[in-house]
Formats: C-alpha cells, structure tokens, sequence
C-alpha cells in the first residue's frame, strides 16, 4: 500500500511539472503568434497601437508578464478539469447522504452482505472506506481472544485508516488551485508595478512625453492587473466549490465510521 502510495505522488509530481512546461509553451506562442499577430496592431507592427476593439492587441500590451498569466489560466483549467473528473468518481455513483442512510438501514438490521453489496454499487470513496471497515467488522467480531474494548479500538484504527488512504486521493492538486488564486493576483500586481514604471520613465523624459510609451505603461497596467484578478476570482470559485464536495464525501464517511463502530458495540454489549 506504501509503495502504491509514493507511486502515486510520484505521478502527481511528474505530472505537475509536466503541466507546468507546457502550460508556459502554449502560453509563449498565444503570446506571440496569436496576441502579437501583426493584424492586430496598426500599420501591422506590434510596436504600434492596436486596432480599435481588438482587444488580442490590447493583451498583448501587457507585456511578456501575460505569458506568465495566461500559463497560470491554463494550469487552472487543467486542474479543474482533472479534480471534476476525480472528484465525480470519487463521489461514486448516487448521492452520498442517500447511500450513507441506507448502510445505517442495512447495519441496523445487520446485514453485512447487503452493506457491501451496496458498496459495490457505490463505486466511490464512502463505498470503499464503508467495504473496508465492515470488512474488518467481520474479521475482528471473530477474534474471541479480545475483549469487546480491544476489539472496539482495533475496528476504529482500521476505519481511521481506511478512511486516511481516500483523503489523500480527494484533496490532491487542491493547493495547486489555491496557489494560483493567490500568485494570480501578485503577479497582477507586479505588472501593475512595472507598467506604472514604464509609464511615468516615458512622463520623465527630457522634451515632449514619449505618449506610445506613457499609453503602452497604462496598457501593461490595466491589462495585467484584470487579467490577474479575473484569474484568482475564478481559482477561488473553484476551490471553494471543490472544497465543499470534499466536505461532503468526508462527512458521509464520518457518519458511516460512526454508525459501523455504534452498531459493533452494540453487537459486543
């Protein structure tokens, strides 16, 4: 189970880096190819001004720092995509709080078979903590040695730790979603910074101001700072709303722990 375990963290590791790189390629050429495509900008030079409401032109203006954003909407996408897909399996099939009154149905009338029938309907992480634990039910209301409180404290320990191997599973790449929200807006506000500098350095000229440098400064300014906080406010959406059916899976599997260990000390009374 360790090693299963450290494999999977080296995946989600290799994986990450992966996403990482080729998020900041995409980004370059969108910059680039797409952004900075000559169509957009007056007399078909990007030094120049966009054209009036291309607002690809008007990106492109916020500097090489939208490479860096518009990586950091990718990894985002990537990362929603991939807890949706996780999370919906991990959920399983049903809604948890229904499967969770019904394996409270089944255990009050001790039928242990139907439990994990239900289980293997489930498909889900309640399904597989629930399949394990009453797994463990059986196997240690068999251990006439132990006395009811021994046996008590093994079958918890067993559901703690079933219940520890899916929280992994359920929360992985649910700090890469938080860190985005937060660096989004930093880097906004980098960009903020250094299209600020690079207006006022154009105001600071000896003669006339410079006003392509003072408008492309603003631009640089306007375009990072909405990109960085457009960003964020959808990472944060995202992750609270992915906490949320954490939450809840968590809880269905709490409720179930419980019932499993009232009906066991039930039993051994």
């Amino acid at each position: 189970m360790d090693k299963k375990r450290n494999l999977n963290k080296t995946l989600s590791s290799v994986m990450g880096i992966a996403v990482i790189i080729i998020s900041l390629i995409i980004s370059y050429f969108i910059y680039h190819d797409i952004l900075g495509n000559p169509e957009n900008f007056v007399g078909a030079d990007p030094e120049n001004e966009p054209l009036e409401g291309n607002y690809l032109g008007v990106i492109h203006k916020g500097s090489s720092i939208v490479i860096l954003q518009i990586s950091f909407i990718i990894i985002l996408f990537t990362y929603t995509i991939e807890r949706a897909i996780s999370l919906s399996k991990a959920s399983g099939k049903g809604r948890n709080k229904a499967f969770a009154a019904q394996i409270k149905s089944l255990l009050h009338k001790s039928d242990l078979e139907g439990v994990e029938s239900e289980c293997d309907k489930q498909k889900g992480s309640l399904g597989n903590v629930v399949r394990k634990g009453v797994k463990a039910y059986s196997e240690i209301d068999g251990l006439n040695k132990l006395r009811p409180e021994e046996k008590a404290f093994r079958l918890k320990r067993e559901l703690e730790e079933a219940t520890h191997l899916e929280l992994p599973q359920l929360e992985q790449n649910m700090a890469i979603i938080s860190t985005i929200a937060s660096v989004a807006t930093l880097i906004g506000l980098l960009g903020t910074v250094t299209g600020m500098i690079r207006a006022f350095s154009s105001l600071a000229r000896a003669g006339s101001p410079d006003a392509i440098g003072l408008a492309s400064g603003i631009s640089q300014a306007l375009v990072t700072t909405a990109l960085g906080i457009s960003t964020a406010a959808v990472a944060i959406v995202v992750y609270n709303f992915y906490t949320s059916m954490i939450d809840r899976i968590t809880y269905s599997i709490d409720e179930t722990n419980y019932a499993i260990m009232a009906k066991f000390k039930e039993d051994q009374a």
